[in-house]
């Protein structure tokens, strides 16, 4: 059964709302990349910040008084008036909620900590629920007063990509009538020193698939959609999931699960590899990731596919990852990109010998396959060996 996006709110480094992130996607303007505040390990790293004022949080109770879920509502509130229509609709028993989050509101609660550590006591600001990682999606299902399913999924950096099939399945299962289904994640300490720790964050912007590749950014987004069997002009048309466990952080070398990822969702949408217009990498600029991704993705396209990884536009959002780069396949499909514009691949153009040669979109390169219908796919690729690959597309 296909499932209609019917709406999309987003908020990221490259700006907030459909049409400012639109705009400097395509222009691949990486001028949200900002050298983080305070140094990690010594070190000045770039971040993909969320910049300017957000959602006042006065209103609600304590434990929902995070920055992740003031980033969340900065994308829920691009798209209120199709979500109140929607419960007006179907009732708030038939209107779901599925989000994606590996930081939940963990900054607030590790200050609150801090405080305790300092000071010997908690301070009032502090509530255990900020870390819990439902409170994302706890946190719409209450503001909105809904009562169908609501969960949130934590599996790194495929965790808003797999919260879009999971509420596909929630519509096919004729559990929900609709889902508001996404993801947001929040630059925090822990996870800029954990990244670190394991030698993976780079000092410079990041460099996909590039010899001189060192390692990722990390950036903050919300990307939250509005899911229906109502027919809309793009659809999420299929979507496939592997897990190949090959190691807790490092990928599969061979990238067996990013193949089946990828094959298993053209499968489910019914379609060829010729078929897919456009690609969004996950292409972290890892050595191991943007190895592994390359070797699966000239398997799966021996002939080729227009591909670019917008990590270097945006740090890698984490959680988040899954579902901004989906929306960002959205806009591409949408009236936001009247002239069929690809997002350019940002790098120093250095090939890596040892890697296969994929078809980089450079600035200014115009999708191939402008007439319906059209088809782009997102990877996301995670610890643990899971994988996601989701395609969009024209409605059939």
């Amino acid at each position: 059964m296909t499932a209609y996006l019917n709406a999309l709110g987003l908020i990221c480094a490259l700006g907030r709302g459909k049409a400012e992130v639109a705009q400097r996607l395509l222009a691949g303007d990486g001028s949200g990349m900002q050298p983080h505040p305070q140094r990690i390990a010594g070190r000045s790293l770039p971040v993909g910040a969320v910049t300017g004022k957000l959602p006042s949080l006065a209103d609600a109770p304590l434990q929902h008084a995070t920055r992740n879920n003031q980033l969340l509502l900065a994308a829920l509130d691009e798209i209120e008036c199709e979500v109140h229509e929607a419960i007006s609709r179907f009732g708030p028993s038939r209107v779901g909620v599925v989000m994606g989050t590996s930081t939940s509101g963990i900054q607030e609660a590790t200050q609150g900590i801090a405080r305790l550590v300092r000071d010997g006591q908690l301070p009032s600001s502090y509530h255990y629920s900020h870390q819990e990682l439902c409170a994302p999606a706890s946190f719409i299902s209450e503001r909105l007063q809904l009562s169908g399913p609501s969960y949130a999924i934590s599996t790194a950096c495929t965790s808003s990509a797999r919260a879009l099939l999971s509420a596909k399945r929630l519509l096919d299962a004729g559990i929900c009538d609709a889902v508001i289904c996404g993801g947001v994640d929040t630059l925090c300490d822990l996870t800029l020193r954990g990244f670190s720790a394991l030698e993976a964050t780079s000092i410079r912007v990041c460099n996909p698939f590039s010899v001189n590749r060192d390692g990722i950014n990390i950036g903050e987004a919300a990307a939250v959609f509005l899911m229906t069997r109502e027919r809309a002009p793009i659809a999420l048309l299929g979507g496939g999931a592997s897990s190949d466990a090959h190691h807790i952080s490092a990928p599969d070398p061979q990238g067996l699960g990013a193949i089946a990822s990828m094959g298993n969702a053209m499968s489910s949408a019914g379609i060829l590899p010729e078929q897919i217009g456009y690609l969004n990498l996950h292409g972290t600029a890892t050595r191991h990731n943007d190895a592994m991704e390359s070797l699966a993705v000239a398997r799966v396209f021996p002939a080729g596919v227009p591909c670019s990884s917008t990590k270097p536009l945006t740090g890698h959002t984490l959680g988040a990852a899954g579902a901004l780069e989906t929306a960002f396949c959205w806009l591409l499909l949408s009236e936001h990109n009247p002239t069929q514009l690809l997002p350019p691949h940002r790098w120093d153009g250095e090939q890596d010998a040892e890697l296969p040669r994929l078809d980089l979109v450079v600035a200014g390169t115009v999708a191939a396959a402008t007439a319906a219908p059209r088809r782009m796919m997102s990877n996301s690729f995670a610890f643990g060996g899971n994988n996601i690959s989701l395609i969009l597309g024209d409605a059939p």
